[in-house]
């Protein structure tokens, strides 16, 4: 299985708070903790760098302090995660110091990394901790964070954390093992999806909730996916109860795409049969492979090539079950990244259908202000705005048609604008005042009408960054 050509990998590992607490008790769960830190050890040993986005910090302090339910008010949920984070690092850290494994404590939130530089240095910090062989486990800072700064949940911030360290593959590990056509709990005959290529076309059951003292469910565990995989990172849901998986999943993969040469992951289909010697030899290839009849099962799904969010798998001994998300084939550039998921909308800004196709363009343009059809919300230069497009067509015949009632017209256009798409963001050179009065007009009437031009762009093709779908 070990091939000298073969680079480190970098990969992250989400656990939720029902893989490391127990959901009613709160207690932890010493044995499956266990399990992981066994798990990333054994991938460290490797050469691998891994990262754990961990959450229950909040649950450990329900337990820590004997409150028998999570609390409505912020300040004491606040208050409690304080106690509970300072237990998760300390059992972490005990039981990875069992088998001599440093580990470090990184706790964010938003704002931390809204400013370019701050975004970098904990980029930096990171990979140097990954460089040092340190285990780092990041959090969200839930004793400081507030609805304004959230990431939202630990899904979402350990799709980030993967972006940021330009992972290859990020880990969401669930109390399913892997996304299914339909809920399973309910419908016995949903069938497993293995591979998906294109999340925007998935059409699957995602009622599955989260914990009742966690945030997550399978919906975020798919935002995740999708923002993981603009990074270029390779997403995969599987059980957290079997934290052997991650391993035996990563040695499938490798051993596979050695096989037919490290290309594009996204233009292959995996069609391998297991060596007979390799099968018997490797105990995590050996215990994870199913029988044929579950594969049969299996199959039925993933072999439906007319589907273009499910890519054949087909293999004689396949890994343990789970979902791929794959990589989009052409990932965001680091600081595209940054500004799309790390940076919070103070605004919007509407564009037209033509300044939208000039700025998604292969060569692309700057937002010129003749492009903007109007500005919402309050927010100054250099702040981050959502972009909206909107037929400009479109709202100028029905603001004609409704010319002489003023309430119908500001109706409609409010009705438009709506349903306008939002497709990107934008770091912006000028204020949503300054914006109100350079709309529509030439670049070279902003000075003669501000007094001042900061720059012939509302914002400049650097600073603008688009979902993969929207390029």
């Amino acid at each position: 299985m070990k091939h000298k050509d073969q680079k480190p990998l970098t990969i992250v590992i989400k656990l939720g708070t029902s893989s490391i607490c127990d959901e009613v008790t709160h207690e932890p769960r010493i044995a499956n903790m266990s399990l992981i830190v066994e798990t990333v050890v054994k991938l460290r040993r490797e050469g691998h760098g891994v990262i754990i986005v961990s959450s229950a910090a909040i649950a450990m302090g329900l337990k820590r302090l004997d409150i028998p339910k999570r609390p409505k008010h912020l300040a004491t949920v606040q208050a409690i995660a304080a106690v509970g984070q300072c237990r998760l690092i300390a059992l972490w850290d005990e039981l990875f110091r069992q088998l001599n494994q440093p580990v470090a404590q990184i706790l964010l939130t938003r704002n931390d990394i809204a400013d370019r530089a701050q975004y970098l240095n904990a980029a930096n910090t990171l990979m140097e901790l990954l460089h040092m062989g340190v285990i780092p486990i990041v959090n969200e800072n839930d004793t400081l964070s507030v609805m304004e700064i959230k990431f939202g949940d630990n899904d979402t911030l350990s799709a980030i954390t993967a972006g940021m360290a330009n992972a290859d593959y990020l880990f969401l590990m669930t109390d399913v093992d892997g996304l299914y056509t339909e809920n399973p709990r309910k419908n016995p005959d949903a069938q497993p999806i293995e591979v998906v290529t294109d999340i925007n076309q998935l059409d699957v059951d995602v009622s599955t909730a989260g914990s009742s003292v966690g945030t997550g469910g399978m919906v975020t565990k798919l935002i995740a996916a999708e923002l993981a995989t603009s990074a270029g990172v390779t997403t995969i849901i599987t059980k957290s109860s079997v934290p052997g998986n991650i391993h035996a999943i990563i040695k499938y993969l490798r051993y596979f795409r050695q096989q037919e040469g490290d290309g594009n992951e996204r233009s292959k289909t995996f069609n391998p049969t297991i060596p007979s010697d390799l099968s018997a030899s490797d105990p995590d290839i050996r215990s994870t492979t199913r029988s044929a009849t579950t594969l049969a099962s299996t199959d039925s799904v993933t072999q439906d090539s007319a589907s273009p969010s499910r890519a054949p798998c087909r293999t004689s001994s396949p890994p343990p079950r789970h979902t791929r998300f794959l990589p989009q084939s052409h990932p965001m550039r680091d600081r595209h990244f940054w500004i799309l998921h790390g940076l919070k909308s103070h605004g919007t800004v509407y564009i037209d259908t033509g300044a939208y196709k000039a700025i998604t363009r292969t060569n692309k343009a700057g937002l010129l202000p003749a492009g903007v059809v109007d500005v919402k919300g309050t927010f100054n230069a250099s702040e981050a705005v959502s972009l909206v497009v909107i037929d400009r067509k479109v709202l100028t015949e029905a603001e004609k048609e409704h010319q002489g009632d003023g309430e119908a017209k500001k109706a409609v256009r409010a009705a438009l604008f709506e349903d306008g798409e939002d497709v990107g963001k934008a770091i912006v050179n000028y204020s949503s005042v300054e914006i109100a009065r350079i709309m529509g007009l030439r670049s070279s009437e902003i000075e003669s009408l501000l007094g001042y031009s900061d720059s012939e762009y509302i914002a400049h093709r650097d600073n603008l960054a688009f979902a993969p779908k929207h390029v």
